[in-house]
Order: C-alpha cells, then sequence, then structure tokens
C-alpha cells in the first residue's frame, strides 16, 4: 500500500498510547480514520483531538464481542464507504506473576482481547475488504515479549502475542492465495514504550476480576518501574510513540510483513533459540523483575 492518501484506517486501542501514535500518522498522511476503544471518554477526546488533522469517526467498541467488531465494520462502511487498512491494536496485559499464581481470568481477559479481538476484527472486515476487492491490509500488533523473545514473567501476555504472530503468518500466506489484501505484524519497538498498557487493569471488566489479590509488588506503572530502574543503575531507553507511528508507516508503504525499529537485530535472537532448541533446552529464561 504505497499510496494512502484518500484511503481508510480502522485503528483499534485508538484512544491512547500506540493507537493514538498510528491515527495522528495515517492523518499526516491524508487518510481517513475510524478510531475503536473501549474507553469511550478518552475515545472522545482523542476524536476531537485529531479531527483538526483530518477526517475521523469514532465508535465505542468492545474487542472482545465479536458483534461489536460488525457494528463497527457496519459504522466505518456507513461512514467512509470503505476500509483499506485494519489495525487490530488494542491489547491489554497482567501482572509479573509465575504461572501457577495466574487465575483462569486473567487468561480469559487478556486472550480475549488480544486474540480473539484480532480474530474478531479479521471476521468481521477481511470478507467486506476481499468482496471490495480492491488493494489493503491487516495490520496486527504482537510484541517482541511472545513473537520474538518471550519474557517468562509475562506468561499470559507473552502467550497471547506468540499467538497473534502465528494468527498472522497464516492469515497473510492465505490472502496472498487470491486476494489483493495482505497481513502483516507490527512489533512496538526501540525502546520502553509509555503506554496505557502499564495499567491497562483500570479497563479491566468486573466479571473478569481476579479469583484472588495481585501479590504484592507485581504491577508497576510506568514511571514507578523507570524509577526501580534508576535506583539500580540501570538506564533504559523509551522510545517516542510518534516516531515509531511514522516508521509504520513507512513499513505498510515498503510492503513489509514484519514491521520493527532495528529489525535486523532480531536474526541474532532468533538463531540463538533455535539453536536452544534443537538442543533440547529452554531458549526462555527468568529476568529478576520481568
Amino acid at each position: 500500500m504505497k499510496e494512502l492518501r484518500g484511503r481508510v484506517a480502522v485503528v483499534t486501542g485508538g484512544a491512547s498510547g500506540i493507537g493514538r501514535a498510528l491515527a495522528k500518522a495515517f492523518l499526516g498522511e491524508g487518510m481517513r480514520v475510524m478510531l475503536a476503544d473501549v474507553e469511550q471518554r478518552a475515545l472522545e477526546e482523542t476524536a476531537d483531538t485529531l479531527s483538526a488533522m483530518g477526517e475521523v469517526s469514532s465508535l465505542l467498541t468492545d474487542v472482545t464481542r465479536f458483534e461489536a467488531l460488525e457494528a463497527l465494520a457496519d459504522h466505518t462502511w456507513s461512514t467512509f464507504g470503505a476500509c483499506h487498512l485494519l489495525c487490530n491494536n488494542a491489547g491489554v496485559s497482567v501482572a509479573n506473576l509465575n504461572v501457577w499464581e495466574t487465575t483462569a481470568n486473567d487468561w480469559s481477559w487478556v486472550h480475549g482481547v488480544n486474540v480473539h479481538g484480532v480474530m474478531h476484527g479479521i471476521q468481521a472486515f477481511v470478507p467486506r475488504m476481499v468482496q471490495a476487492g480492491e488493494e489493503g491490509l491487516v495490520l496486527n500488533t504482537s510484541s517482541g515479549d511472545g513473537g520474538i523473545a518471550p519474557l517468562a514473567g509475562q506468561s499470559v501476555y507473552a502467550a497471547s502475542k506468540a499467538a497473534v504472530s502465528i494468527l498472522t503468518e497464516c492469515l497473510d500466506a492465505q490472502l496472498a492465495g487470491g486476494t489483493r489484501l495482505r497481513a502483516a505484524i507490527f512489533y512496538p519497538s526501540g525502546g520502553l514504550l509509555d503506554t496505557g498498557i502499564w495499567t491497562t487493569r483500570r479497563n479491566r471488566p468486573s466479571e473478569l476480576a481476579r479469583e484472588k489479590p495481585v501479590p504484592e509488588g507485581s504491577e508497576m506503572t510506568f514511571d514507578e518501574f523507570m524509577g526501580m530502574m534508576e535506583k539500580i543503575g540501570v538506564e533504559l531507553p523509551v522510545q517516542d510513540l510518534d516516531e515509531l507511528a511514522r516508521h509504520a508507516v513507512a513499513g505498510i508503504q515498503s510492503g513489509d510483513f514484519v514491521i520493527m525499529i532495528k529489525r535486523e537485530g532480531m536474526e541474532a535472537q532468533l538463531v540463538e533459540r533455535a539453536r536452544k532448541l534443537a538442543r533440547g533446552e529452554n531458549p526462555t529464561g527468568l529476568i529478576p523483575g520481568m
């Protein structure tokens, strides 16, 4: 998709963080943007702010419900008449926990958003995009934590993002077999990301609340984590979200399947991972605090 001007992008999780940055970058390319998010006030504020840059519409959307994605597709076609770029970006996470300390609801909530949310977006939008016969792209937000090098402490989140990566590989192979659509994996990268993923528990539905209290010290905000790193003398880079979004735009226009800052760096990680697996070893080790 080299030419973006005048085309339509749909962004789930679009009210803040990476989703908002993507929407801003798309508007900067002359696209029309449909924002979807589960946080109504943030969604309205973002849509109002970004409308100064171009055509923006929005719809309150819970991606865990297929009917909500169907409604979003209906709203997109009735508003803009098309969808050329579907960004399945909404995501949540839970505390750093041992697997045996997680609960059934941790898995149901995270995978409901991160995996089923992507699946619902594909099921609601892709048939209409295929039928339209226009060039298009499904961009699924994954994570290096799962898709490339999982963090042992983030088993619930990492497992969900590994699923998104494999799902996207399969989807792209299928689309390439007779449609004008393709799929791509977006790995947010370049450094730590100051986004709402650190506090997604604010949106956790009561029916999927944890069945037992979170162990003390297992949840931190971005600022708390950075403060802890500073105390032990560790300086970590923080990635600018607007720069990350511009990198995503460049990858979309280049036709890349994997969109990631310093993508070439993953080769050594994956080669070492493969070597360990081939030797019968576990390639994932425990990083203190992660």
